[in-house]
């Protein structure tokens, strides 16, 4: 490999500087951190997203519990009545048991999207309040930066998810 040997003492020399300049900025930053996670599981929010979006599905799933019910009914009279019915009865029935099996497995598909759809977008909107509330909170701390994973350690003095969660309780 042919390397410029005028070139590495001058690679080294800043290199050195970026990381001796580096630990100096770094010791006037003051670093704290948030688990979301756990905001998340204790925030009042969250009660009431889940109580919202349970209001607004519960017609639809109450639905899907009653075809269901009716497509065991059905089930139930083909297998205990297929003995005693017409060919054409039971081949009759067990087309209908088909396709409202093939109808029940669409419309919980559907539902289960727009289900997951209404929860992400809820989700969304408290992560943004969730911001707010860690911004507000790192900066009466005086914290120059807040992270929110990739932690592997931290002193509790530097961890402000607590103070995330009074804060959102107060909302």
């Amino acid at each position: 490999m042919n390397v410029n040997r005028t070139k590495i003492p001058f690679v080294a020399a800043i290199l050195s500087l970026l990381l001796v300049g580096g630990t100096a900025s770094a010791a006037g930053t003051k670093v704290a951190f948030v688990q979301v996670a756990k905001v998340l599981q204790a925030a009042p929010q969250v009660k009431a997203i889940k109580a919202r979006i349970r209001k607004e599905f519960a017609k639809r799933d109450d639905q899907l519990v009653a075809e269901q019910k009716k497509l065991n009914k059905l089930k139930e009279k083909l297998a205990r009545d297929a003995a005693i019915m017409s060919e054409s009865e039971k081949k009759r029935l067990e087309r209908d048991i088909i396709a409202r099996t093939r109808k029940l497995k669409n419309a919980q598909s559907e539902f289960q999207e727009d289900l997951s759809l209404r929860q992400n977008e809820e989700l969304a909107k408290l992560r943004k309040v969730i911001t707010e509330v860690v911004v507000k909170v790192a900066k009466r701390g005086g914290f120059d930066m807040v992270l929110e994973s990739g932690v592997v350690w931290a002193t509790d003095r530097v961890n402000i998810t607590d103070k995330v969660i009074r804060e959102l309780k107060k909302r």
